[in-house]
């Protein structure tokens, strides 16, 4: 794996956008430690279909409830919830 330094990637940005459109992908480091990655994009235009967690999640019935000491810290009087 090449790291490419913060300052080499600055001056030479046009040259690495170019590496990655070619299917590169570019370390970007800083003190040698890797900290970013450059990959290509690909955007996907298939529609997005929903559904995967159908009968996956449960809300509970209290859901709605906003409990009490919950509502005094949102009302701004912290006294009760700091007591």
């Amino acid at each position: 794996m090449h790291i490419t330094n913060i300052h080499e990637a600055k001056t030479n940005f046009s040259a690495l956008i170019q590496r990655v459109r070619t299917g590169e992908e570019i370390i970007i480091g800083k003190a040698g430690k890797p900290v970013a990655k450059i990959i290509p994009y690909n955007q996907n235009n298939e529609p997005r279909s929903g559904g995967q967690w159908h009968g996956e999640i449960r809300i509970s019935e209290d859901f709605d409830e906003l409990p009490e000491d919950i509502l005094t810290v949102f009302t701004g009087n912290n006294n009760a919830a700091t007591s």
